[in-house]
């Protein structure tokens, strides 16, 4: 049995920027939210009066405002990897900050959003589509803000790994809100 340094990755996996472990979690949390998607999806099939008539009283401007406050703090994030990789740490760190800051947006449109949505007298219990509605954004929401909380911990200590890690989990929450949004707010 040959020796392998232990920060050495298994083959096939050496092209993976950032660590290993955070791409299994990546990996994990895509197929949770799969599975809320196809869940969403079926009940959007069995029942479609109330989907589209939920999806009415939601506000896609605000959910596209969101889409581009997402794509470009993913963007500002993977700026800062790049300049970790050219040996820029403080600029790195600048970077990885202001990516949290745009993303904390995202954060205080959804609240815009979920206040009228409540104010017009709908909730969590209103029917299945809120009940769904309210779980997926929420969940959503909540990985905004462990990732917000990732991006200022990489920017503390802003190793190439680290940022490459951060970035990484950071592109994940955009890209499931790149599918959330149309799969909500746009697709009847």
């Amino acid at each position: 049995m040959g020796s392998r340094a232990l920060d050495e990755r298994p083959d096939g996996f050496s092209g993976l920027p950032g660590n290993l472990m955070m791409w299994i979690l990546i990996l994990g949390e895509l197929a949770v939210f799969g599975a809320a998607f196809v869940g969403f999806a079926v009940a959007r099939a069995l029942d479609p009066v109330p989907f589209a008539a939920g999806q009415a009283h939601l506000d896609g401007v605000l959910g596209a405002v969101n889409t581009m406050v997402l794509v470009t703090s993913g963007f500002i994030a993977a700026r800062g990897v790049v300049a970790g990789r050219r040996g820029r740490p403080a600029l790195a760190r600048r970077r990885m900050l202001a990516a949290a800051a745009v993303g904390s947006v995202f954060l205080a449109v959804k609240a815009v959003e979920y206040a009228a949505t409540l104010g017009a007298g709908l909730s969590i219990d209103s029917d299945t589509f809120f009940a769904l509605y309210f779980l997926l954004t929420g969940f959503h929401a909540l990985h905004v803000v462990m990732g917000i909380a990732v991006l200022a911990i990489v920017a503390r200590w802003p190793s190439v790994e680290n940022l490459e890690t951060g970035a990484a989990f950071w592109h994940m929450v955009d890209l499931i809100w790149v599918i959330l949004y149309p799969l909500v707010y746009l697709v009847r």
